[in-house]
């Protein structure tokens, strides 16, 4: 099943929605939070996103999904094509959609255009 690892500055955010995927996606998929620095500070950390994806790797690759700024360029450093991918997406909602589909037993390109899709939500009907 494909992993996902969601860095963010707050660790608190980051197991939040952590905690939220798995009460829709299901407690199986392999969800790992990386936020805050080693410290319990505001930041981000390499080796707090190495962990999570090595927590959350089973084998079949891993999305990274990362809330802002330096935590995207913290994710950006241990990408590795067609194994572990960044997703350009929406926090929450992006996490939510790549929850489920990889709790379906998706394949890594298909949890991120799930993830993806998430950017073209609306919330409120015209």
């Amino acid at each position: 099943m494909v992993g996902i690892v969601l860095v963010s500055h707050s660790a608190g955010l980051a197991a939040e929605t952590v905690a939220l995927a798995r009460s829709i996606a299901g407690a199986d998929v392999p969800l790992a939070a990386a936020g805050g620095t080693a410290d319990g500070g505001v930041g981000t950390s390499l080796d707090l996103v190495e962990r999570a994806i090595r927590a959350a790797d089973q084998g079949d690759g891993v999305l990274l999904i990362a809330d802002l700024g330096s935590s995207v360029l913290t994710a950006r450093l241990v990408t590795e094509p067609g194994r572990i991918v960044l997703a350009d997406v929406p926090f929450v909602e992006g996490t939510i959609a790549a929850a489920v589909t990889a709790g379906a037993g998706a394949p890594l390109e298909q949890v991120l255009a799930a993830a993806d899709e998430a950017r073209g939500f609306r919330k409120l009907a015209d």
